[in-house]
């Protein structure tokens, strides 16, 4: 079976966010993705299925991380549609629809050279869900109160995965680290995830929620990101900020993001950067079905 190795978030190779892509899975049962994920120790994995009666640029999707299948993500659906630019795409320009079991979303893909792409994903519109007493907060990083930006609330966000947005200020996102796990302390916050964000700086830093991994860049939390900023004036309407990630990983990511609209009705959220196509691999055996 084929798979593509690429990078996402980055001009070059090597860097950003890297991603396996299986363009053909449509043999593969749901444990044997999640054994393959686990395999090839990507942080995330994404497989497509094939065109259905919507048209040739329609693919199924079904994205994995390491411990389970996921209801969305960024970087692998950005991967993905570079993926089926190269394979498929004949003109510089295409427009691709990726069918997760739980909703559609559209990604726009640009050739800007040989293994070079710009992909662009329109995440849909963000839902607030709350802003939780941020007593207690910045301990979930070893932080102190002081930590938090005082102009930003903590506040959950969602635009696929429900993301704590934390605020932080200073050198705090520097010192952050996870010190115990965080599903039950997010779970009673209504968050499924959490993010620490550096508006001044327009920088963040996520983790799994063992604390083990750092992500590179993390689309869908770049999407809350973004809703997060324009709800509360820090970018324009539809204006396009650089969010950075990654510097504390060894690699680094760079997610354009922007929203459209006013206050919580923020109706649409783009998230999109460079992907690179590194490998083409091929796996000789496959896990048990």
């Amino acid at each position: 079976m084929r798979y593509h190795h690429v990078d996402v978030f980055t001009d070059r190779p090597f860097n950003g966010n890297s991603l396996a892509v299986f363009p053909d899975a449509e043999s593969l049962t749901g444990a044997q993705m999640l054994a393959i994920t686990r395999e090839l120790r990507h942080f995330e994995s994404v497989f497509l299925m094939g065109g259905d009666a919507s048209g040739p640029h329609t693919r199924r999707a079904r994205v994995f991380d390491l411990a389970g299948e996921l209801d969305f993500a960024g970087h692998p659906l950005l991967g993905a549609a570079a993926v089926l630019h190269a394979l498929h795409g004949a003109a510089d320009h295409a427009v691709w629809t990726l069918r997760l079991p739980a909703r559609s979303v559209e990604v726009t893909t640009d050739r800007r050279g040989p293994g070079q792409y710009a992909s662009l994903l329109d995440q849909g519109s963000a839902a607030f869900l709350g802003r939780p007493d941020p007593h207690g907060t910045a301990a979930l990083f070893a932080l102190e109160p002081g930590d938090l930006d005082p102009d930003l609330p903590p506040e959950v966000v969602s635009t696929g995965l429900r993301y704590l947005v934390l605020p932080v200020r200073g050198d705090a996102l520097a010192r952050a680290r996870v010190t115990a796990p965080l599903d039950e302390p997010l779970a009673r916050l209504g968050a499924e995830y959490a993010y620490l964000l550096d508006a001044a700086a327009m920088e963040g830093r996520h983790w799994t929620n063992d604390g083990i991994l750092e992500d590179v860049a993390t689309g869908s939390a770049a999407g809350c990101a973004a809703a997060y900023l324009r709800s509360h004036g820090r970018i324009g309407a539809g204006e396009p900020g650089l969010l950075r990630q990654g510097r504390f990983t060894g690699r680094t990511g760079e997610m354009t993001v922007s929203a459209d609209g006013d206050g919580r009705n923020i109706h649409s959220v783009r998230v999109g950067g460079g992907v690179a196509i590194v490998a083409e691999g091929r796996l000789h055996a496959l896990p048990p079905a």
